[in-house]
């Protein structure tokens, strides 16, 4: 949860993509767009109007989204 949390404050802030056990992955583009909490994350999309809800214990990976 530490490493989410450092992601987040990073200056400048890079967008990373959560991996989850279930497959499914999840890109945070801004940090304002995601809730962290002990054991779950929320994760927003303003622009679909959706928020993803991610136990902690099922993130596989974390990694770096690159600019296309």
């Amino acid at each position: 949860m530490e490493t989410i949390q450092e992601l987040l404050r990073r200056q400048p802030f890079e967008p990373f993509e959560i991996r989850l056990s279930n497959g499914e992955a999840h890109q945070v583009r801004h940090p304002e767009n995601v809730a962290v909490a002990k054991t779950r994350l929320a994760i927003a999309y303003p622009e679909a109007d959706r928020i993803v809800l991610c136990a902690v214990v099922h993130i596989n990976s974390i990694e770096a989204v690159r600019a296309a």
